[in-house]
C-alpha cells in the first residue's frame, strides 16, 4: 500500500475517497506498547532484559518482519520425498520469509537462552522474548519451543549432550543439512505420536533393536513430526536388547550420521493443517533408522517428563502471545475508526469488550510468566512442586480460552477481521493448536486430577500460592473455598475424572485471580474477579459490572 493512496483521490480510481481507515499497525515497538508485559517482566525478576526485549519489540513490530510473517503463512512449506530421478530426498522447502523469522528468533535467544545463561530471571526473559516473536508469527515457535524443551531430555545423557548442547545454545541459524562437524548450530524436532495411539504413547508400535553401546536401530512410523527439517529428533520406541524387551524408551535421532551420511528419515507427506501453516508437520517412517538412547532404557516417559512440562509452558505462552496480538489489533482498530458519530473505542459497548479482552490477555500473560519463573535454574523444591500442578492447570484453561478470544477480537474489526489480509484471521486459525498440542483438554484435565491425588507436595504448593492473596478479595476467597469443598467431595476415580474439567477451570481461575491481585492495577484485578467469579458473570466477553471504568482498563493495552 502506497502512502499517497490513503485518504485522497487516486488517478484512475476516482469513484470515492478512502477515509475513516486506521493506519496499518507496524513500525512500532511491540514491547514498549505492551505495558502489562513490561511491568510483569520487572515484577518477575527479569528487569535486566528490558533493553533486549525492547530491541526485539521494535524488530517484530517492523513492517519488514510483519510482512515476512504474512508471507510465511501464505506460502506454506512443500515436501519433496524424492528428487527428480526418483531417489529418496526427504526434504522440506520453506519460504525464505520463514527462515528470516526463525533466524531472528534464534539470534535473540527465544529458544535456549534460559539454558545457556541461567541467571535469575532467565526463564522469564526467555518467555517474554518467545512471546514477542510468537505474537507476530506463530509457526516458527514450534521448533523454537521444541529446542528449548529438548535440552531437558538431552542434558542427562552426556553421550549426546556433550556434542549437541553447545549447538543448541548457539544463536546462529543455519537451515542447511550439513555433517555435524561442519555445523555450529542445531534445532530439535519431536516425533512421538502414532496413528493408532494419539496421546497414548504406550500404544506406540515403533521398535528399536539394540546395536551396541547406546545405539538402536528403529523401525516404525510417526503420525505427527513437527519441523521435519530439524537437525535431530526425540523419538519414543519400544526397545529390545537381545531377548529382553526393555519397554518404552526415548531416543535421539540425528538427521545426518557421521561423515554426512543421511539417516533413514522418510518424509511421507505434510499435514494440511487449519493453522500453524508456516511450520511443517510431517508423517514419517523409520526403517533401519539409527537412534541413540536418552536416559535409561525402558524409562522413556520419565526421560521426556520435564520436556513435556516445558512444551506445555510454551503452549500457555504462545496462547497468551496470540491474545496480546488480538487485543492489540482490536484496540488499534477501535482507536482509528469512527461509527455513528464516535470513535469506536469510545462506544461503551465496544469499550467493555476491549477491556474484557485486555484483562483476559493480561491474566494469561501473568500466568505464563509466573510459570516460566518456576522453571528458572534457581527454582526451589517448592517451585518445582508448584509447577507440576500449575503447568497442566494453566495449559488447560489458558489454551482453551484462546480461540474464542481471537474470534471476539476479530469481530471488533468487523468484516476486515474475517479476511486473510488482516492478521486476526491467521490468529483465529492458529489458537486451537495450542490447546491440542502436548495433550488436548481431557488429557490435561486428567493430569490435573493425577497431580492433585498423587502428589501431595504439588497440591500444598498450589494452596500456598493462593494463600498469598487470601483476604484480598471476598470473591476469590469464596471461590477457593468452593473449589476445595468440591475436591474434598470426590469419592472415587470415576467421580474425579467426570469433574476434571470443572476442577481444572476452578483452579486456573483461582490462580489467575490471585496473580491479577498481585500484579495488575486494582481496577483491572477487581473487575476481572467480578467478571469471572461474580454472581452476574457471563459466558460472553464484554459483560462487566455496572459502573466499570472500562476506558481506564483499555488505556493500558
Amino acid at each position: 500500500m502506497t502512502s499517497f493512496s490513503r485518504g485522497r483521490r487516486v488517478i484512475g480510481a476516482s469513484t470515492h475517497y478512502v477515509t475513516n481507515q486506521p493506519t496499518i499497525r507496524w513500525d512500532i515497538d511491540e514491547y514498549a506498547l505492551n505495558a502489562p508485559l513490561v511491568a510483569a517482566v520487572d515484577a518477575f525478576g527479569a528487569d535486566w532484559a528490558q533493553h533486549a526485549l525492547s530491541e526485539a519489540g521494535a524488530l517484530v513490530g517492523s513492517r519488514t518482519f510483519q510482512q515476512d510473517a504474512h508471507l510465511a503463512d501464505r506460502h506454506p512449506p512443500v515436501a519433496y520425498p524424492h528428487d527428480r530421478w526418483g531417489f529418496r530426498l526427504d526434504e522440506v522447502e520453506y519460504d525464505p520469509a520463514y527462515h528470516r523469522v526463525l533466524s531472528a528468533a534464534v539470534a535473540r535467544g527465544a529458544h535456549t537462552s534460559a539454558w545457556a545463561d541461567p541467571r535469575p530471571g532467565a526463564g522469564v526473559a526467555r518467555a517474554a522474548m518467545f512471546m514477542l516473536f510468537t505474537q507476530i508469527e506463530p509457526g516458527h515457535a514450534c521448533p523454537v519451543s521444541m529446542t528449548h524443551a529438548a535440552v531437558d531430555a538431552i542434558a542427562g545423557s552426556p553421550w549426546v549432550a556433550d556434542g549437541w548442547l553447545p549447538r543448541l545454545y548457539s544463536r546462529e541459524y543455519d537451515p542447511r543439512l550439513l555433517p555435524n562437524e561442519e555445523k555450529r548450530s542445531a534445532l530439535i524436532g519431536m516425533a512421538m505420536t502414532e496413528k493408532q495411539g494419539g496421546s497414548d504413547l504406550r500404544a506406540g508400535t515403533t521398535t528399536g533393536v539394540h546395536m551396541g553401546g547406546q545405539t538402536y536401530q528403529l523401525t516404525g512410523h510417526k503420525w505427527f513430526c513437527s519441523a521435519p527439517m530439524s537437525d535431530g529428533f526425540l523419538v519414543i520406541a519400544q526397545t529390545r536388547r537381545g531377548p529382553v524387551d526393555e519397554g518404552l524408551s526415548c531416543l535421539f535421532v540425528p538427521r545426518l550420521l557421521p561423515r554426512g551420511m543421511r539417516n533413514v528419515f522418510r518424509i511421507q507427506k505434510l499435514k494440511d493443517k487449519l493453522g500453524n501453516r508456516s511450520n511443517a508437520s510431517a508423517e514419517i517412517e523409520l526403517d533401519g533408522t539409527i537412534g541413540v538412547l536418552l536416559g535409561e532404557p525402558g524409562r522413556g516417559l520419565r526421560t521426556i517428563m520435564g520436556m513435556v512440562q516445558r512444551t506445555r509452558l510454551d503452549c500457555v505462552l504462545g496462547t497468551a502471545a496470540g491474545m496480546r496480538q488480538a487485543i492489540a489489533e482490536g484496540v488499534w482498530h477501535a482507536r482509528g475508526r469512527e461509527a455513528f458519530g464516535r470513535t469506536l473505542v469510545d462506544q461503551p459497548a465496544m469499550t467493555s469488550v476491549l477491556a474484557d479482552l485486555g484483562m483476559e490477555a493480561e491474566a494469561s500473560m501473568l500466568t505464563g510468566l509466573r510459570l516460566a519463573q518456576l522453571f528458572d535454574a534457581d527454582a526451589t523444591d517448592r517451585d518445582v512442586a508448584l509447577r507440576r500442578l500449575a503447568t497442566p492447570v494453566a495449559k488447560y484453561w489458558v489454551c482453551k480460552r484462546g480461540p474464542n478470544h481471537a474470534y471476539e477480537a476479530m469481530e471488533c474489526l468487523g468484516g476486515n477481521g474475517y479476511t486473510e489480509t488482516f492478521p486476526l484471521a491467521r490468529r483465529f486459525r492458529e489458537q486451537p493448536v495450542m490447546a491440542i498440542w502436548e495433550g488436548a483438554g481431557n488429557i490435561i484435565a486428567l493430569d490435573v486430577i493425577r497431580a492433585l491425588t498423587r502428589d501431595a507436595e504439588a497440591a500444598e504448593a498450589f494452596a500456598d500460592e493462593l494463600e498469598s492473596t487470601r483476604g484480598s478479595s471476598t470473591l476469590l476467597d469464596a471461590h477457593v473455598e468452593r473449589t476445595m469443598a468440591r475436591l474434598r467431595g470426590l469419592e472415587d476415580d470415576d467421580a474425579a475424572a467426570a469433574q476434571a474439567r470443572r476442577i481444572a477451570e476452578d483452579l486456573a481461575l483461582a490462580l489467575q485471580g490471585s496473580l491479577m491481585l498481585r500484579h495488575a492495577p486494582s481496577l483491572d484485578a477487581e473487575t476481572f474477579l467480578h467478571a469471572r467469579l461474580g454472581e452476574d458473570r457471563s459466558s460472553q466477553y464484554g459483560v462487566l459490572p455496572a459502573g466499570t471504568d472500562a476506558a481506564a482498563i483499555v488505556a493500558r493495552h
